[in-house]
Parts: C-alpha cells; sequence; structure tokens
C-alpha cells in the first residue's frame, strides 16, 4: 500500500496552562504552580520540602537511581507544577506533578492503604483500577518491560503473585510501594480540521498500594508523578520508542501572575537559546558549571567546586523549589550580593538567611549575576532571579537570598527559582540542555521533526507540512482554565 502520511494533532485536558509539541508528537502541557505571586513566603516553609527531596537526591548520586516523589510533600505552599492525564478504558483523571529529577510515572492505585482521599488543592482525587479497564495489564517479572523498572527504583518480583513491583524510599521516610501495569494514555485527536476522539499510546507505569509520611496528607495531595528523566520507565523514553514522541521535551515555567507554564514533548524554538553538554552517565540532569559572576566579576570559587565526581555535581531539577550550593561557593556569593548593595539598602540576617531592607525596586539595586556553563553557555540571573520576598509594610520590602547552602556537600541544586521565567530544552538524543530568557506568558514556536527527518512547525489551530513556511505556534498561557495537551504526530500507513 502506498505510503500515506498526515499530521494529528492530540490534546489531553489538564488543570494547568501549558502545551506540548514532538515529532511525531508536538504535545503541550498547561503546568499550574500554586505559589503566591508576590514572592512573599517564609524561606523554612521552602527549605523544609526541598531538605526531604535532597535527601534522596544526594543518596542517588552514589550510585542509587533517581526516585520519584518529593513532589507531593507541599505542592500549595512550594510551588510545584502539575497537570492531569487520562489513564486506562474507560478514561479516568489523574492529577500528577511534573517531575524532571525523577523517572517513573506513577498513580494511587485502588488498593492502596493509606493513600490520601480527598485533597485540600481543590482537585478531586481518583485512584486506578487495573480490574475497571479493559486495556491495563499487569506486568509480570518475565516481561521485559520489568527490567525499566530496576534502573529507576527498588524493583523486585513478588513470588506470591509474579507481579513486578516497587519500594519507593524516600530520605524525609515517608515511602510507597505498588506494581507496575500496562494501560493507555487516553487522549482526543484532531486531523485537519475534524476531533477524533479516544486516540492512544500504551505506557508502563506504576500503581501505587502503599504510602507513608507526607505522601498521606490529605491537605497538599495529589494523584501521583510524572517522572520526565532519562531512564527507559519515563513516559518520554517509552513514546520515543514507539516513535510516538521524539527524545526532546521543553518547558517554560511562568514566574509572576499566579505561575502556569509550558512543558512541550518537542523542542522550543527560540533565536537566543544557548547550550550546555549533559554531564553523561549520571542518574539527574546534571551538567558542568564553571564558574559564577556577579556584576560581571567571576567570583573566588575553585572550579573544583563544581565538578560532577564522587557525590558532587550541578542538577538542573524542576522539583526543587530553591537553588543550593556548597559552602565554598556559598559564602562568596552572598558576600559579593551583599558588598554590591551595602550603600544603597540596610542588610539584616533574619532566621539564619541574609537578608536586605529596601525602599525602591530590587531591579534598580541589585547586580546581575551569571552561571557559567562548559560549551560557553551562560545563564543570566535577574535579581528576582536569587532573591525571594519576605514581605512589604509600607513601602519598605525584605528580600532574602533564595540561594541556600548544602552544608559538607559539594553539590549545587538549580531549582525553580532559577529555572522560571525561561524556556529549557532537554535533548536526550544529542544530550544537552538549552536556554533561553523568556516571557512565559506569551506564544512559543515548537519544531517536530518527522521521520523523514524535515522540521515542521505548527501552529494551534492550523496544522501544516508546508516546511517552507513554518507557522507560529500561538500557545498563550490563560489563567485559570483548562489545558489542552496537543500532540502532531506523523503516522505512516
Amino acid at each position: 500500500m502506498a505510503a500515506i502520511r498526515f499530521a494529528a494533532a492530540i490534546l489531553i485536558c489538564c488543570l494547568l496552562p501549558a502545551a506540548v509539541l514532538s515529532y511525531g508528537f508536538p504535545a503541550a502541557l498547561k503546568l499550574e504552580r500554586v505559589i503566591p505571586a508576590n514572592h512573599e513566603m517564609e524561606l523554612s516553609q521552602l527549605k523544609a520540602r526541598d531538605e526531604a527531596r535532597h535527601g534522596r537526591l544526594l543518596q542517588s548520586l552514589g550510585g542509587v537511581i533517581d526516585f520519584p516523589v518529593d513532589g507531593t510533600f507541599d505542592p500549595f505552599v512550594v510551588g510545584l507544577y502539575y497537570t492531569k492525564l487520562r489513564l486506562g478504558t474507560p478514561p479516568r483523571d489523574f492529577y500528577v506533578q511534573v517531575d524532571t529529577g525523577s523517572d517513573v510515572l506513577w498513580v494511587s492505585c485502588a488498593s492502596c492503604n493509606g493513600c490520601p482521599q480527598t485533597s485540600g488543592l481543590q482537585i478531586q482525587l481518583n485512584f486506578f483500577d487495573p480490574g475497571s479497564s479493559v486495556t491495563a495489564s499487569p506486568i509480570s517479572c518475565s516481561d521485559q518491560r520489568c527490567s525499566w523498572g530496576i534502573q529507576s527504583s527498588d524493583s523486585g518480583c513478588s513470588v506470591q503473585n509474579n507481579l513486578c513491583a516497587y519500594t519507593f524510599q524516600y530520605g524525609d521516610g515517608s515511602g510507597t510501594s505498588g506494581f507496575y501495569v500496562s494501560d493507555v494514555l487516553q487522549f482526543d485527536m484532531i486531523v485537519g480540521s475534524s476531533l477524533v476522539p479516544n486516540s492512544t499510546a500504551p505506557v508502563v507505569f506504576g500503581c501505587s498500594t502503599s504510602q507513608t509520611g507526607d505522601l498521606v496528607k490529605s491537605d497538599r495531595a495529589v494523584d501521583g508523578i510524572f517522572g520526565f528523566g532519562q531512564q527507559g520507565m519515563s513516559v518520554i523514553s517509552q513514546l520515543a520508542s514507539q516513535g510516538i514522541a521524539p527524545r526532546v521535551f521543553s518547558h517554560c515555567l511562568k514566574g509572576e501572575n499566579g505561575g502556569g507554564g509550558i512543558l512541550v514533548l518537542g523542542e522550543i524554538v527560540e533565536p537566543n537559546m544557548v547550550f550546555t553538554p549533559l554531564v553523561p552517565s549520571q542518574p539527574h540532569y546534571n551538567v558542568n558549571l564553571l564558574s559564577i559572576s556577579v556584576n560581571g566579576q567571576a567570583l573566588p570559587i575553585n572550579p573544583s567546586v563544581f565538578s560532577t565526581s564522587n557525590g558532587q555535581g550541578t542538577i538542573i531539577d524542576t522539583g526543587t523549589t530553591l537553588a543550593y550550593l556548597s559552602e565554598a561557593a556559598y559564602v562568596p556569593f552572598v558576600e559579593a550580593i551583599t558588598n554590591a548593595v551595602s550603600q544603597s539598602v540596610r542588610p539584616v540576617v533574619s532566621k539564619g538567611n541574609q537578608c536586605y531592607v529596601i525602599t525602591t525596586s530590587v531591579g534598580d539595586i541589585f547586580p546581575p549575576v551569571s552561571l557559567n556553563f562548559a560549551g560557553g553557555a551562560s545563564m543570566f540571573l535577574n535579581p528576582q532571579d536569587y532573591l525571594i520576598q519576605q514581605n512589604n509594610v509600607g513601602g519598605t520590602a525584605v528580600w532574602c537570598i533564595g540561594f541556600q547552602r548544602i552544608q559538607n556537600q559539594g553539590i549545587t541544586i538549580l531549582g525553580d527559582l532559577v529555572l522560571k521565567d525561561k524556556i529549557f530544552v532537554y535533548d536526550l538524543v544529542g544530550q544537552r540542555i538549552g536556554w533561553a530568557n523568556y516571557d512565559c506568558s506569551t506564544s512559543v514556536n515548537v519544531s517536530a521533526t518527522s521521520s523523514s527527518g524535515r522540521s515542521e512547525y505548527v501552529n494551534a489551530g492550523q496544522f501544516s507540512e508546508n516546511a517552507a513556511a513554518p507557522q507560529k505556534l500561538s500557545l498563550d498561557i490563560v489563567g485559570n482554565t483548562l489545558m489542552l495537551l496537543l500532540m502532531v504526530i506523523n503516522m505512516f500507513l
């Protein structure tokens, strides 16, 4: 039969504003970041959540692969990003935190012991029941896909029922266990101008039968975690192996006006993008940070402080709220900021954090900062990218350094404080990460490369295969609206 080629767009309803595109599969997810837009929150709240997560991150740097949990610790307070997926037949909705620091997608199972029944996030929690989905099938120990889980978790086999099981234990004492199941990710597809509902793609994910610790707190509960790591069990790896999606995804996390953002299964195209190589054979998205500059002057930090070896290195992680430096980098960084503004502000120490009392805009006083990476790529930070506002009374505001120190650990973690208001592209084929400062409330260009090798540009509502006339993907972030996950698929029959 002659090859019939057509482009299809997939829409997955999500509760957050976003858009995803990919090569057989440009796709867009709306993301919700529940954090006060004025930045007025206690650093202790943010640090407590991050510290629990870092217990896991530091463990895995010693050779243990990353675990997909901490995101449920306090998504309402610390500003996490989550979306809504539809799984099974008939499909059910599941709210899951988006996490680039883990690999596995897992949701609460119907037989779960200790799983929260309600959520203070004003979302309806659901439980996945394999027996109620006609397309669900548990993964057996002999299934080759069971080996994917060994890369990403403490996997094992149940002698009793021959199920491929997992157990995740976290640094804060919480944990979850369950078994892997295969079922379909449900979405609606647009072919031309016609809607084709109930399209599917099979994925393997975790069905959680037990949760403990902070995971059971109902005031901050979600249905699970959506891991975007590099291992075989991640959804992006599974879709890529089926030829549905490319091994590249992007995000643009909105920092102001209530947050939100775009998560793209595909590559956001931006002329000012710079790239740095990923450090090979690492469980996280590790990059080589070489130096830090304040006001254009490199700080006196030995480059070995940032090297990736023996539990050291620099990690890019959307699951971390703040940013973290080792002691050897933190002290000169804070000193340089304080010296640059000491004539214009009143430095104070609040609860162990370096803060500043100011009566004007931080942008008018505080210096620019740049993080300088291998390959000549620099990440330029505005004051709002390294400061957190604590309060504002009568025109006088208190801003504190948002970068925190990690004691006795040669590790740097770049979380949402730094990653917001920038496009980030994770190119897993080219093993590199790119970024560019960007207004994440505006539309983006998304490129999707077909199996014929031709780049395509998709406009929401106008799907075109004309490579000679690339179009802009006009996906504007609309607050408090349902989000559509757009996926463009090149299909050959």
